[in-house]
């Protein structure tokens, strides 16, 4: 991607380096679904997230000595800038419909991280939380996005970035908290299916970010589109069990297969038009 030149948002909160006491009671959400960072990459269930974070304890954060490398350094001005860029493209997307943009905080933190709505893991990976309306993001998972799945580019980075965002464009327009309500009612099957639904519809806010973020500042790269389609096609639900398991559970999918990732990434990144975004209306088996 080309970013040189490019502001950095100031609403970050940087709370790397500061560490928390002991957590009581559970583990971080990351181990629920499958293992580590092939469970829950991208945050999981926000639902989910917020259920596990409510159990545990709270934590004091504590001085350290800890000294960013100048790898982390270089991640944290990439995240700001991709935030930076998030912010413009949806403020102007927002006011063509009358809106206003309220940005998410990106809380960047190392190890644990208190949320509004309880303590957080890195096991989780980045994830939204729509009660303080923070992406919160330990850096190191990009690393581990390089090492675990063969992840890399600076545009697969910026792809978890602004789908998180994306969870945050669901919360201002109302989407997440009505799906979030029908996911209460309904079996562990359905909700799972509505999770889907949400998943594929960050992914395509992503896409037409990165659409409309090209438009405003010519930042994508030969190669860049295939980075992303590539991530996402080593995150749908089918190839982490499979890599895990052997085997896929499909009633248990909750963020879609790798061809539906890809398939609505790629769609948000060719029409860059939030109405095309529907993931609700159709049937499951159309997604």
């Amino acid at each position: 991607m080309k970013l040189d030149g490019r502001r950095e948002s100031s609403n970050v909160d940087d709370r790397r380096g500061a560490s928390m006491g002991k957590t009581v009671g559970g583990v971080g959400i990351g181990g629920l679904l499958i293992i580590g960072l092939l469970t829950l990459l991208f945050g999981g269930n926000p639902s989910d997230v917020m259920e596990m974070a409510s159990q545990m304890g709270g934590t004091t954060a504590v001085g350290s000595d800890w000294t960013p490398t100048p790898e982390e350094e270089e991640l944290a001005s990439f995240s700001k800038k991709i935030l930076a860029g998030t912010e413009d493209v949806w403020t102007k997307i927002f006011r063509q419909y009358g809106k206003t943009y309220d940005p998410p905080k990106l809380v960047l933190y190392s190890g644990r991280v208190q949320t509004s709505s309880g303590v957080a893991s890195s096991d989780m990976g980045p994830f939204y939380n729509s009660a303080d309306q923070c992406v919160y993001i330990d850096l190191s998972f990009f690393t581990s996005m390089k090492k675990e799945i063969g992840a890399d580019g600076d545009f697969a980075y910026a792809y978890v970035i602004a789908h998180e965002v994306g969870h945050h464009v669901q919360y201002l327009l109302g989407t997440l908290s009505q799906v979030h309500q029908q996911m209460s009612r309904v079996s562990k099957e359905q909700s799972n299916q509505l999770s889907v639904r949400l998943e594929l519809q960050a992914d395509f806010y992503a896409g037409v970010w990165a659409h409309n973020d090209n438009k405003m500042f010519g930042s994508l790269e030969e190669g860049d589109i295939d980075e992303g389609l590539a991530v996402a096609a080593k995150i749908g639900d089918d190839y982490l069990q499979k890599k895990a398991y052997g085997r896929t559970m499909p009633e248990t999918f909750n963020h879609g297969t790798s061809a539906q990732r890809s398939r609505w990434l790629k769609k948000g990144i060719s029409t860059g038009d939030i109405r095309q975004g529907d993931t609700f209306s159709g049937t499951y088996s159309s997604l």
